[in-house]
């Protein structure tokens, strides 16, 4: 008698071709529509299934869970996993799997142009020229503030954070500052051209300043009242990390009263939901959460989701060598459920 195909989830419509690969070794169910998928919805589809193929809109934890008796792996197409509660999967012996890696260069670029457009007054003198309001030309007519041998600030030295800190020193010529939870070797310093600050320092000192660093409990806020009062009122503060790091409504008031010059944020609090108090203003650029919206990029995170999907039931090339997992803790005690080749889980990266 032949085994028995294992049952896969995919919670919203990404790429047909890539994901129709998993047909080749699973039951796939797939959502046709962009989907709100509330708990009980989520819990739902998961106690049916051995494993998931999941987005940042899908929020899973140990109730979603309960019921899964089959689940062994989520692999989330994104490299941020705020959206999962990993000590939860952990617990019920299920691999959480990433894609880090294949967006970090693109979500540099977007960043750099929320940074470029913001600072510049792109957004909003396209807005003040539609509206009619060029009636001349004046010297003095938007003038934002330079990119080019101004100091860029980095908040969270990952990889994407490194790919933001070449974009500015070698191309722009800025001088770089950086803090984070732990200081790079000297040599990749000296490559990407920073210098490590402590935290209160880099907000003081910089002209432009980037979150990349990852949500947590405690970076919560981390950019308050406080911290803002820390930076030139002359400066620019642009989020393509977590929405949760800054608090909304401080940054709205250091912005309509003259304490920050320009802000962009393409991740936000409660989103999809955007503040209004964001959008009545003016010197900010706001962006749909599009940090590694290119065509490419976004291909890329789905075969790796795949992949990692296929690997973690045991499946395809890389059958039981799931390369990005999360909870890498649960691989190398043997408690994972995965049904891997030979009944054994191998951590090994790929």
């Amino acid at each position: 008698m032949a085994d028995q195909r294992p049952r896969v989830w995919v919670s919203q419509p990404l790429f047909d071709d890539t994901v129709a690969q998993l047909a080749a070794y699973c039951d796939v169910v797939a959502t046709d529509d962009v989907s709100a998928h509330d708990g009980a919805a989520i819990a739902a589809h998961l106690a049916e299934v051995d494993g998931a193929l999941v987005t940042l809109n899908d929020r899973i934890g140990a109730a979603e869970i309960a019921a899964a008796s089959q689940l062994k792996v989520i692999a989330n197409v994104g490299v941020g996993y705020n959206n999962l509660d990993v000590p939860a999967l952990s617990a019920a012996g299920i691999i959480a799997t990433n894609t880090p890696d294949v967006l970090t260069e693109t979500t540099a670029d977007l960043g750099f142009s929320l940074l470029m457009a913001a600072a510049r007054r792109i957004v909003e003198s396209d807005r003040w020229l539609r509206e009619g309001n060029w009636g001349q030309w004046s010297f003095t007519t938007m003038l934002g503030a330079d990119l080019h041998g101004s100091t860029l600030g980095i908040l969270g030295m990952g990889r994407i954070g490194q790919a933001i800190a070449r974009r500015g020193h070698h191309g722009f010529g800025m001088k770089v500052l950086y803090h984070n939870r732990s200081r790079l070797p000297q040599g990749l310093e000296q490559e990407v051209g920073a210098d490590y600050v402590g935290f209160d320092e880099l907000l003081s000192r910089v002209d432009h300043l980037v979150l990349v660093l990852p949500y947590t409990a405690q970076n919560h806020h981390i950019i308050n009242a406080a911290a803002l009062a820390k930076m030139k009122p002359t400066a620019t503060l642009v989020n393509i990390a977590r929405g949760g790091i800054v608090d909304e409504l401080a940054l709205v008031d250091a912005l309509a009263n003259g304490r920050l010059a320009s802000a962009g944020l393409d991740v936000y609090e409660n989103e999809p939901v955007v503040r209004p108090e964001l959008l009545a203003l003016r010197n900010i650029v706001l962006t749909p959460h599009i940090g590694s919206a290119s065509l490419a990029t976004r291909r890329a995170m789905v075969q790796v989701a795949v992949d990692n999907l296929l690997a973690g039931l045991g499946l395809g090339p890389d059958a039981g060598r799931p390369g990005n997992a999360i909870n890498t803790d649960l691989l190398t005690s043997g408690n994972a459920r995965s049904a891997t080749a030979g009944g054994k889980i191998d951590s090994k990266k790929r």
